[in-house]
């Protein structure tokens, strides 16, 4: 996951292959609640792994639960079978970030089952709406006060007093979070009561499809929830909640929507395939499919995989009334960047009281773009830029919101070639936190067109410091090309090659390893991809024996060739800074920015010296400035690919510098451009 503050997207031409989606939120949340509610211990496989689902494991553990984790995406939940027996004195505080999936539900069920709790989570939670869930559970005479502003969490919720002796009625033009809530939790007094619970909808129902997601669910827990249209719900009497004992969680329509839309706007003959869901699913949001088609998509799909490419070009602009697919929806007002005339999304009212509102963000961050929008309380107009140079490069603002930064990803293919930068990417978190190594998977563009920093400067400079700086404050990869050598040297020894008597096998052996060699480079760490997995191997490479490995390696000339082709592969999306002696000049001499870094010898002798003595290497100052003082005589008077700044390399003097002021310098320089 990125966790940078943000992320540039460069200009994409286009995308093909295969991804594979994470679980889907609503139902992983959803089984997560059924689960902790049944007697037994229920197996649940693919869930979801994100902000949304590890708040709710959380509250679940604290409310005695039982939570164990099997795996990288199972988890074994024991329930506490209708009661809460293993909270003390009945009393917890919950925090429940911005997961409304969590904060709903819970709500309902623990004013259900009673005791003392308190429920909160961020400032956005609490300004989204929860009073209609409130009101409609004290109707059964629940105890639930409002901590802040009536309407709104943090909750308190007490010990109830049941009394069903009537309908309860909830309002579903708001959210179906209400009615969902309200249908998980009644289960448990529909068996203490043996009555029958009616549920009445008053107003429009939005967001069917996720209704229909629970009561599907409930159905695989053993509760036949009947439904008469979409206005009233009755859970039998005397019903109770079952575990499956095992139950897998679909990958995530929603965010599938993202992928779809992808091979709707990508080049002319490539494909997206979408592995994890299908025809065959249970979310609403499958349905997003058809508004793709009808934008121009072709579709085709499987009982767990759809395939996606480009049909009508430019994609056609559609009216459509998008209350089957409120959150998938979002991602058509991006589609409509790449239609033809002007595209409107109706009843999305719901979108205001998601995790930002919805409606104005998208209006705010489209025009950015250079897009005309129209926005009214529950629909919004998109008509595209008119031209290639009505489109400019936009930083999009994220409002803490996975979907706004998911979906405005696709703003990157355009036309114009511009960039796109998104604010907090790591908000994606929320339900698909490797979105964007996933979408970077797929996605094309010539190799000289992703962005490179190089940072060059004699030994000691700091050069390794203020790369791996930069390059976690832009999110890109690095590459430490001083260690190379040292990486070839380890791997060849390893591989029982003769390096004190190089011949051409030998030569022609190593060649090989290089090109076969997958290396990455992560926190100032240095790890290699062997056939066991990841191995860090940053103390192996900087032994003395192995420093006489690298030395005599580094004398071949088809091992510096093929070390060449190996730096040039790191040349992968989003960006790469490159750290070294002839970046700039030699092995990417095009890139977008150059650095050269240098400090006097007395600097740089006084900075080693503290490094070897806190490792408790004996030296002096003396001799270390006369070494590096000689190794740059050397450096920069070799033959070939001498130490020196490209011509265009920007020249920065650190030795009254601190990293983080060397790092501000250099961020300043990227993203000016000069």
């Amino acid at each position: 996951m990125f966790s940078c503050e943000f992320l540039d997207v460069p200009a994409l031409d286009g995308a093909a292959g295969a991804v594979t989606l994470p679980g889907s939120k609503s139902i992983s949340n959803r089984v997560l609640l059924l689960a902790a509610l049944c007697e037994g211990t229920t197996a649940i496989h693919d869930l979801l792994d994100s902000d949304d689902t590890r708040v709710m494991l959380e509250a679940l553990r604290v409310l005695g639960c039982g939570v164990e984790r099997v795996g990288a995406s199972s988890v074994h939940i024991t329930g506490l079978g209708g009661q809460l027996k293993n909270v003390k004195n009945e009393k917890a505080a919950l925090f429940l970030g911005n997961a409304g999936t969590a904060m709903r539900p819970l709500t309902a069920a623990l004013a259900v089952l009673g005791g003392d709790f308190e429920l909160s989570g961020i400032p956005r939670m609490h300004q989204r709406p929860i009073g209609d869930l409130v009101d409609a559970l004290r109707q059964l005479g629940c105890h639930i006060d409002y901590l802040g502003t009536d309407g709104y969490p943090p909750l308190r919720i007490g010990q109830p007093h049941l009394q069903i002796n009537e309908a309860i009625r909830v309002r579903g033009d708001v959210s179906s979070q209400f009615l969902t809530a309200l249908l998980m939790a009644l289960p448990l007094v529909a068996h203490q009561q043996n009555k029958n619970i009616v549920i009445d909808v008053v107003g429009e129902l939005i967001s069917r499809p996720y209704i229909d997601i629970t009561l599907k669910l409930l159905a695989r827990f053993g509760v036949d929830v009947q439904r008469d249209g979409w206005q009233r719900f009755t859970i039998p009497a005397g019903c109770k909640l079952r575990s499956p004992e095992t139950i897998y969680v679909e990958a995530d329509a929603s965010s599938a929507s993202y992928f779809i839309a992808l091979g709707a706007i990508t080049g002319v003959g490539d494909t997206i395939r979408i592995q994890g869901v299908g025809a065959d699913s249970i979310q609403g949001d499958i349905r997003f499919v058809e508004a793709a088609e009808q934008m121009g998509a072709i579709v085709q799909s499987g009982a767990n995989y759809l395939e996606v490419s480009r049909g009508s070009w430019p994609l056609k602009a559609i009216d459509l009334d998008c209350n089957h697919i409120p959150d998938a929806a979002m991602t058509l007002a991006v589609m409509a960047l790449y239609a033809e005339g002007t595209t409107t999304l109706r009843n999305i009212a719901s979108w205001r009281v998601k995790e930002t509102d919805r409606i104005a963000a998208m209006a705010t961050e489209l025009r950015k773009l250079g897009a005309t929008v129209v926005e009214g309380h529950d629909f919004i107009q998109v008509t595209p830029p008119a031209t290639l140079a009505d489109w400019r490069s936009a930083s999009i603002h994220t409002y803490d919101d996975h979907r706004v930064a998911m979906c405005f990803s696709l703003a990157a293919f355009n036309p114009a070639q511009v960039t796109v930068r998104i604010e907090d990417p790591k908000c994606v978190a929320k339900t698909f936190p490797d979105y964007f190594e996933t979408l970077f998977s797929v996605a094309q563009l010539p190799t000289e067109r992703i962005p490179v920093l190089c940072i060059d400067g004699p030994t000691a400079s700091g050069k390794g410091t203020l790369t791996n700086a930069v390059a976690q404050r832009l999110g890109y990869h690095v590459l430490d090309s001083g260690a190379l050598y040292r990486i070839v040297g380890l791997v060849a020894s390893r591989a029982g090659l003769m390096l004190e008597t190089l011949d051409g096998h030998v030569e022609d052996a190593i060649v090989s390893i290089v090109k076969d060699l997958s290396i990455r480079f992560e926190s100032e760490r240095v790890w290699l991809d062997g056939a066991s997995g990841d191995e860090d191997i940053t103390d192996a490479i900087r032994t003395e024996e192995n420093g006489m490995n690298a030395s005599r390696v580094s004398a071949l000339a088809g091992v510096r060739a093929a070390l060449v082709d190996l730096q040039h592969r790191f040349r992968q999306l989003p960006g790469l800074v490159a750290d070294g002696r002839d970046m700039g000049t030699v092995i990417f001499p095009q890139a977008q920015r150059k650095i050269f870094l240098t400090a006097s010898a007395e600097k740089r002798a006084q900075r080693r010296y503290d490094q070897l003595i806190s490792k408790g290497i004996a030296t002096t100052l003396d001799s270390l400035c006369a070494d590096l003082q000689a190794r740059d005589a050397r450096d920069t008077s070799r033959a070939v690919a001498p130490l020196k700044p490209a011509e265009d390399a920007i020249l920065l003097d650190n030795s009254d510098l601190s990293v983080e002021e060397s790092v501000q310098i250099v961020l300043a320089r990227w993203n000016s451009g000069n």
